[in-house]
């Protein structure tokens, strides 16, 4: 059997995935969310290799309130992903959710 390749993490992979919904973790638990943002942060240079930074942001549900942590991150068109998730709290349309790639 073969492995799923991950893909290389960057913003041009989550752009236009843009306005799609997302599944955050997995079991009872786990929340469907919609990816609103994904914004440019900086370029650093480091380790002989130029880096992009750049954070995701997705909109859940307000009763949906998971602490930060290391979720699984599922798409169709992607392989499912652990990312390190902060919850920024709610707005009126529901509650934000940012992972941020350094």
């Amino acid at each position: 059997m073969g492995e799923t390749a991950v893909p290389e993490f960057s913003l041009a992979l989550f752009e236009p995935l843009l306005g799609q919904v997302f599944r955050i973790g997995d079991g009872p638990q786990a929340v469907d969310a919609r990816l609103v943002e994904a914004n440019n942060l900086r370029e650093a240079q480091g380790m002989g290799r130029l880096s992009r930074q750049f954070s995701l942001l997705w909109l859940g549900p307000h009763e949906a309130n998971l602490a930060q942590g290391i979720y699984r991150v599922s798409h169709p068109s992607l392989p499912p992903l652990e990312l390190f998730l902060v919850c920024l709290g709610p707005v009126a349309e529901g509650m934000r959710y940012e992972a941020v790639f350094t």
